[in-house]
């Protein structure tokens, strides 16, 4: 039976490269001069470094700048609450969402099946597995999930025949 998974996770190499491209540039421009700001990673957590909020927010602007360039959607950020670090020294976690959470996974499955559509949907731990007699249906509930599920990015892929 035809089939695919509908996953959401973030190209971790372009994110890698975004981030260095974000902290080049943070390092040559002029109102960076002389300051702390950064940003870096550890697996699937992203830490921003600044001086004040405000750079902090700069830091940010080029960070998503970058990956909007790299192709990696900004949805994919879990931005956290700023932080002091001593002094005037401000730091931000960024997490990288990985996986469809439950409830997602139950919305993606209910508008499956509220779509009277012939395929079945089934929650596969972080994915869900989209299942169906012609690959026409297939493709149809992808246009599906597409138009409806805006809040995730999601990706279709591990399409069997």
């Amino acid at each position: 039976m035809p089939s695919f998974d509908v996953v959401s996770e973030a190209n971790i190499i372009e994110v890698k490269n975004a981030i260095d491209q974000s902290n080049k540039e943070i390092t040559t421009r002029f109102d960076f001069k002389g300051s702390d700001a950064r940003v870096e990673q550890k697996e699937h957590e992203l830490t921003a470094y600044a001086d004040s909020e405000f750079q902090l927010g700069q830091v940010r602007d080029v960070l998503t700048g970058k990956m909007v360039k790299r192709n990696v959607d900004v949805r994919f950020l879990d931005i956290g609450k700023v932080e002091k670090i001593g002094g005037d020294k401000v730091k931000q976690v960024i997490k990288i969402r990985k996986g469809i959470e439950s409830d997602a996974a139950k919305k993606i499955v209910r508008i499956i099946k509220d779509s009277k559509m012939k395929v079945q949907a089934s929650i596969q731990g972080d994915a869900v597995r989209i299942t169906g007699a012609k690959r026409d249906d297939l493709q149809s509930a992808m246009a599906l999930l597409r138009k409806e599920v805006s809040e995730l990015p999601l990706e279709f892929n591990n399409f069997r025949d």
